[in-house]
């Protein structure tokens, strides 16, 4: 039987396909022991949503596991309003300029369309979609995939379950290492610092 992919662990590979190497090995771990002070403060911000205690209201569905067999992934919903048929992702707070769009994540416009696909296919109808940003109290719509949209989010999925973590050709982005939460772990981030310091000793 083919295992489901967790949201979480394509998050990771998106920001960098090493990463996911370094996410399950920490997944025995207390979190607070590598978390950085972002991912510390979006935990406690979620705390509502994880304890189901958002909404006593029947039509919020609350942190609900879903999965797709077509895609075979799987994770949890923020909230699903199945009066309005309204699918929200709660983050700690979107960062936006004159065109706020760009300031919407990758990945956060994919975490919303697969929770959809899971969804859809647990019959259940997908109206709007929706970040909700925590600290300045606004909602930001996402819309649905376009066709070359889902066929990019297949690419992902194929690219994730081919990748060789031993593969020789890959290049690391050296703004991303600095501020990933696995760095002191990674080899590449480790040896790329020992790199710069010998290069400033030898000036």
């Amino acid at each position: 039987m083919e295992s489901y992919i967790k949201l979480s662990t394509l998050n990771d590979f998106i920001y960098c396909e090493k990463s996911i190497f370094y996410h399950k090995l920490y997944d025995n771990y207390n979190e607070n022991l590598f978390q950085k002070k972002a991912q510390i403060e979006g935990k406690l911000i979620h705390q509502t949503i994880d304890n189901k205690t958002y909404s006593s209201r029947k039509n919020i569905l609350q942190w609900l596991e879903v999965y797709s067999e077509e895609y075979k992934i799987m994770w949890l919903i923020d909230i699903f309003n199945i009066e309005t048929w309204e699918l929200i992702e709660r983050k700690t707070q979107i960062f936006k300029d004159e065109n706020w769009e760009e300031k919407i994540y990758r990945w956060q416009r994919y975490q919303l369309w697969w929770q959809m696909f899971c969804l859809e296919e647990m019959w259940y109808e997908v109206k709007t979609l929706w970040i909700y940003s925590v600290k300045d109290n606004k909602k930001y719509r996402i819309y649905k995939p376009s066709k070359k949209e889902i066929l990019e989010f297949r690419e992902v999925l194929e690219k994730y379950r081919k990748f060789d973590l031993l593969q020789k050709h890959w290049k690391q982005n050296l703004k991303k290492c600095k501020q990933c939460i696995y760095n002191e772990l990674c080899d590449y981030y480790i040896w790329e610092k020992y790199t710069q310091l010998q290069l400033f000793n030898n000036k």
